[in-house]
């Protein structure tokens, strides 16, 4: 098994950086079952860290959500809805 890139310590003295949200976007994909599947990377924080690259860029982690959305599902697919064992109020 191979060393992570970074320790723990060049995350924790690593700068949290203030961003703005400039554009995000949805990418889409067709999956080999037919399903359409929509995905888009949601930051939610920026460290800059420490470290720099050979050429001298700073490195960055960021963390982020996935938010995936799963359309056109092909018919064959699909489950039929189960039936609720709440009764209506």
């Amino acid at each position: 098994m191979s060393q992570a890139p970074f320790s723990q310590e060049d995350i924790s003295e690593g700068e949290d950086i203030d961003w703005t949200n400039e554009q995000e976007q949805w990418n889409t994909y067709k999956l080999a079952d037919g399903t359409i599947m929509k995905v888009k990377l949601v930051l939610k924080g920026v460290k800059r860290l420490k470290k720099h690259l050979p050429d001298g860029t700073p490195i960055y982690m960021i963390m982020s959500d996935n938010v995936v959305r799963v359309i056109n599902v092909p018919e064959n697919l699909k489950l039929k809805p189960k039936q609720s064992g709440m009764k209506p109020v």
